[in-house]
């Protein structure tokens, strides 16, 4: 759902408090945070497009909720907020369509006492090159999948980029070693490689294990020396992750945090 939303320039003069999200330099970095610096955060089960953190989740994990227009302080960009309609008629807002949440527990600004609990909670950064989510997966032949590619019905963490679309490893690469894409890209409508620069991970995953590496003069980014990819049937869709049955169970793989690191050629 898109918001009406106002922002700032930076020679505005705009009284400190007068924005519904700023960003708020903390132990962690600049994470997004309220009006008066209380830390958001991301729940990695919220894979699709609705918020899971439901009954009593809430009194730990209350909802970010703003009446009216949404006020960005400078930094931020209006395109990457929206919200969502939650069962109880709140509107929750959202950000690259991650539903926000606060932490109980924070009680002074700038604290970040969620991050990593349970290893589903996340701070709210804009830089994030990898996030985590804990999903169901689900291939393009409809049937589910556990995490060891057998079917049957599991929650498996993995790895998306920062607007939560799944990323692949291909069976066939090898340590930093594109061995899928054609110089001519004649494939990569099919399985588009991710490019992007290095910069925050979730305080579970190891910033080391990312790296790049030129793709006919492109950057792809590597986790633990497996090329990552998007799969075109998923349609860039939040939640999706059909590539894992093409054209067998394993050929693509979901990357997931303890994988074993890809093989040297």
């Amino acid at each position: 759902m898109l918001l009406t939303l106002t922002g700032c320039k930076d020679d505005d003069k705009t009284p400190e408090g007068s924005y519904d999200i700023i960003l708020n330099e903390t132990s962690l970095g600049p994470v997004l945070a309220d009006k008066d610096g209380k830390t958001l955060y991301f729940f990695a089960k919220d894979a699709g497009e609705n918020s899971l953190c439901n009954g009593n989740c809430l009194e730990n994990w209350p909802v970010f909720s703003v009446p009216g227009n949404l006020r960005l302080a400078a930094g931020l960009e209006a395109s990457d907020f929206g919200s969502i309609s939650r069962s109880d008629g709140t509107r929750q807002i959202t950000y690259k369509n991650w539903p926000l949440y606060y932490f109980a527990q924070d009680m002074a600004k700038g604290d970040v006492k969620g991050e990593n609990v349970g290893k589903i909670w996340f701070v709210a950064r804009t830089d994030y090159t990898v996030m985590l989510v804990n999903n169901q997966l689900v291939g393009m032949d409809g049937k589910s999948y556990k995490s060891d590619y057998t079917e049957g019905e599991q929650e498996t963490q993995y790895l998306v980029d920062d607007w939560g679309r799944t990323l692949y490893g291909f069976k066939n690469d090898r340590y930093n070693k594109n061995k899928f894409t054609k110089e001519d890209l004649s494939n990569e409508a099919s399985w588009p490689i991710y490019t992007a620069e290095i910069n925050a991970v979730p305080s579970d995953l190891d910033k080391s294990d990312l790296a790049i590496i030129d793709v006919f003069n492109r950057k792809q980014i590597t986790y633990k020396g497996w090329p990552l990819y998007y799969f075109g049937a998923d349609n860039e869709e939040r939640g999706a992750n059909k590539g894992v049955s093409v054209p067998q169970p394993g050929i693509w793989p979901v990357i997931q945090k303890d994988m074993a690191a890809a093989e040297e050629e």
